[in-house]
């Protein structure tokens, strides 16, 4: 069992962790013709804009209250009215989501209660859809911005549905940020050949998996509907994937008595079989063959790849679920975590199969990866400078990752994408085996100091 610590270091070095706010814009952007809307200064918004657009490569709709700093110690409510006034007017969305900043959350601002001003006061907003989530980037991190959004998101915009019957065919998938566009089209695919239809709260994969709409939109281009999110409660089973999306399971609970299960990980053998059986179980039908075929692919793909990834010194920077998820499967391949950090706390990181997780920063990864000989390095594309000054293979995973193209199709979920994880890491060894340590002319035994061959004289 793993032990968490926090180091007390008085500041962060090179930063692993995103803010809250972020997280939850990035929620939001899963729902169709929506608009997040970051409660505080300019600053706050470019930051989160420019870090999506960088990863995804695409046009990202995002929106500011511009606090100044007079408004800050006032209060905010003129400039939360304008920017709804705004939005609502020009871009035309279906639903406005606002998230709290550091800034207006140090203030106090009552955003719930600006909200209830703005509907009494606009007629045209009694009963448009606003959500808005406490997300002060002071606190916590990317991954507990999604959480709480999502929750949100089911308790402000489903109907409660617990006496109606419930559709046995439709799922309700609650996804965690830690899964790619790609890996929510990997299991719309896999959940759709069990004959069932699935809803993703949040869709990332019809809003931000790269495709090129026929107009322009200020909003976003794809996602969830609002008039969707709101029959959720009609499904017969809610699938949450990651430990983060057990809040919202609980709220969709609560909200139309639908029971959750959770799913941790979906990277790896067996998580995988365990969320096969249950689709088997929920459809009654026996699983296709196309999937006992990526099985036996898979099992063909660890043993191969075990020979490269085995007794390999791994340092892991990512957010918990996604450490728990890619973690424990390089260790069911033979790795050794021995440099694990995280972002914040999570009931997933004591079960880590390492001796210690540290809540810190890419220099803690760095310096604990030197100390301790790591030969693998996996975090987003900020660890790639510690990599170079440690002279080992780099595996980017997580956002933000603005130095490769196709991050938002990367595939880690199903027997398929962890297949494809398995080649893409014990590849990437490969190729630093081929360039570092591969034997040459000019490295053989018996070389002088400048490489060359050393002559033999027969006595």
């Amino acid at each position: 069992m793993a032990i968490v610590t926090v180091p007390k270091k008085s500041c962060a070095v090179n930063p692993l962790k995103m803010s809250q706010p972020i997280g939850g814009a990035l929620a939001f952007m899963g729902v169709r013709k929506s608009m997040p809307l970051l409660h505080g200064s300019q600053g706050c918004t470019s930051f989160g804009l420019v870090l999506f657009v960088r990863h995804f490569k695409e046009a990202i709709p995002m929106q500011t209250t511009a606090m100044s700093e007079v408004a800050t110690v006032l209060g905010g409510y003129e400039n939360v009215e304008q920017a709804i006034l705004n939005i609502y007017n020009r871009t035309k969305p279906e639903m406005i989501g606002i998230c709290s900043t550091g800034v207006t959350e140090t203030k106090g601002d009552d955003v719930d209660g600006y909200i209830k001003l703005i509907r009494e006061k606009h007629p045209q907003f009694a009963d448009f859809p606003m959500v808005y989530v406490s997300t002060p980037d002071f606190k916590d991190a990317f991954q507990d911005g999604w959480e709480k959004t999502v929750a949100k998101m089911v308790e402000v915009l489903v109907r409660p549905a617990a006496d109606k019957a419930k559709d046995k065919s439709r799922v309700t998938v609650l996804p965690g940020c830690h899964l790619t566009p790609g890996d929510l089209d990997e299991l719309r695919t896999i959940i759709e050949d069990f004959g069932l239809k699935p809803s993703f709260l949040p869709d990332l994969a019809s809003s931000l998996d790269g495709h090129i709409p026929e107009d322009f939109s200020p909003t976003t281009i794809g996602g969830i509907g609002v008039e969707e999110i709101a029959t959720l409660g009609e499904a017969a089973h809610t699938i949450c994937i990651g430990a983060q999306m057990r809040r919202a399971g609980e709220a969709m609970e609560k909200k139309t008595g639908v029971p959750f299960t959770l799913f941790e990980r979906l990277c790896g053998l067996e998580p995988n079989d365990a969320f096969i059986m249950h689709l088997s179980k929920i459809s009654g039908r026996p699983v296709p063959l196309k999937y006992r075929r990526q099985r036996g692919q898979l099992v063909d793909a660890m043993l191969d790849g075990h020979f490269h990834l085995g007794g390999r010194k791994v340092a892991m920077g990512a957010e918990p679920d996604l450490l728990y998820d890619v973690g424990s499967f390089l260790h069911e391949m033979g790795g050794h975590l021995l440099s694990v950090v995280t972002t914040t706390q999570s009931p997933v990181l004591e079960r880590l199969p390492t001796d210690e997780v540290l809540i810190g920063d890419l220099e803690d990864l760095e310096t604990r990866a030197k100390e301790r000989g790591c030969d693998l390095l996996l975090t987003h594309s900020h660890g790639r400078q510690a990599a170079a000054r440690l002279h080992i293979p780099f595996y980017r995973i997580g956002i933000p990752m603005f130095d490769r193209l196709g991050a938002g199709h990367l595939l880690s979920v199903g027997y398929r994408g962890t297949r494809d994880l398995v080649f893409h890491m014990a590849n990437l060894v490969m190729a630093d085996h081929e360039e570092n340590h591969e034997p040459t002319p000019d490295t053989w035994a018996g070389g002088d100091a400048h490489g060359h061959a050393a002559a033999h004289t027969s006595h």
